[in-house]
């Protein structure tokens, strides 16, 4: 009897066992299917300047005005201090963001205000105007470079709020360093594939020209453009502003569809995501190549 019981006890654990082995598979196979009809989202855009292992990022949209705002203060010849008061000003009047409205009649990327006399509801929704101005009345300011961030964006902006600037120094500092050329291959980009479609190079041309002034910029052998670094800023800063102009790209490869970027012996390539020695001969000093998705 005792051994008739412990048949039918195996039986039954053997049983269990079966059905928990189909349960499991069952919801397996669940798991698996919903995986395949709701795949997972892809990684967010982000566009990073790391400076001691401290990542200060931006999105996209946030990272190519940054690159404007610091391509027009390379232009000018302004120093990384400089850039670095304007893009924590920016942060902090519109998030970096060219908006529409603001306090009052407060428009762009600085929240610049018409009734103020900084221009009208177009100009100071043009990024390229907003930013000149904003440099106009930086430089008027005797010393600014030596003048804490609040002080210094306070003298242009006169805000209600003038020491909220100086939370955004560090990331205003990272990012002008990187875009100044000082901190080569710390800007990188993590971006969604390229879009061939959407790829132009009068595109290019004309965003490098509105945002750098008027550099040449050609095709080379292989389909990539090169743009001429030559007559911007003087020989002795060539390496440094090679540099502004290469992170100055990868800043701007989401709308422009860029997917690789070369300066000297260095490639920023949008599939790894990093900066990298070159397979190739480095570029000549005066150059940077850049390309686009095909």
């Amino acid at each position: 009897m005792n051994a008739r019981r412990r048949r039918r006890a195996r039986r039954t654990g053997c049983a269990l066992v079966l059905a928990l082995v189909v349960l499991v598979a069952g919801v397996a196979a669940v798991v698996v299917a919903l995986a395949r009809s709701h795949p997972s989202p892809p990684a967010a855009e982000r566009c990073v300047a790391e400076v001691d292992g401290t990542k200060w990022s931006l999105s996209p949209d946030q990272a190519q005005n940054a690159a404007l705002i610091a391509a027009i203060g390379v232009q000018r010849g302004l120093p990384a201090r400089a850039v670095t008061i304007a893009l924590a000003t920016a942060l902090q009047e519109s998030k970096l963001v060219n908006v529409t409205h603001g306090d009052r009649d407060s428009l762009g990327l600085f929240q610049q205000r018409p009734s103020q006399g900084w221009g009208t509801e177009a100009q100071v929704q043009d990024p390229v105007y907003a930013t000149g101005r904003f440099y106009d009345g930086l430089v008027t300011i005797a010393g600014y470079e030596d003048l804490p961030i609040t002080e210094a964006a306070q003298a242009v902006q006169r805000s209600g709020f003038p020491e909220a600037y100086a939370q955004h120094e560090a990331r205003a500092r990272a990012w002008a360093s990187a875009l100044s050329g000082w901190s080569p291959a710390i800007l990188t980009c993590r971006l969604h594939d390229a879009d061939p479609a959407a790829a132009s190079a009068d595109a290019v041309t004309a965003r490098v020209q509105r945002d750098l002034g008027p550099l040449a910029v050609a095709p080379d052998a292989t389909g990539a453009l090169v743009v001429d670094t030559t007559t911007l800023g003087a020989d002795a800063d060539r390496a440094r502003l090679d540099w502004a102009v290469a992170q100055w790209a990868v800043a701007v490869a989401h709308p422009l569809q860029i997917t690789a970027v070369d300066v000297a012996d260095q490639t920023w390539d949008r599939a790894t995501t990093t900066w990298a020695p070159a397979s190739g001969d480095p570029l000549p000093a005066g150059s940077v190549r850049i390309t686009l998705a095909s």
